[in-house]
């Protein structure tokens, strides 16, 4: 079974090749927010909830995607690496 780490390993690479940078996103006091803020050029950003394949986002973390929809943010689940390169693509087509 594939970890979720290794999800996020690749997440990473393939954002570097995009030109971007995926950052480890942590806000202390503020649980349940997404695992990675993702950033290119032109000011382009989302962030990306890694999950092991098959696993759901916990309420808290629902909560605070739907928060982040509603500021105009994009919010991505992420459990499998196949999902990656869609993602990338949705993120620059905007």
């Amino acid at each position: 079974m594939m970890l979720e780490k290794e999800i996020e390993r690749k997440l990473k690479e393939m954002v570097k090749g995009k030109g971007g940078i995926a950052l480890k996103f942590t806000s202390p006091g503020f649980d349940g927010m997404p695992d990675r803020l993702l950033l290119f050029r032109g000011g382009k950003i989302a962030f990306a909830e890694l999950k092991a394949p098959g696993k759901e986002p916990r309420a808290l973390q629902l909560a605070r995607h739907r928060m982040l929809r509603e500021l105009g943010f994009k919010v991505f689940v992420i459990d499998s690496k196949e999902q990656i390169g869609g993602v990338i693509d949705e993120i620059l087509a905007t």
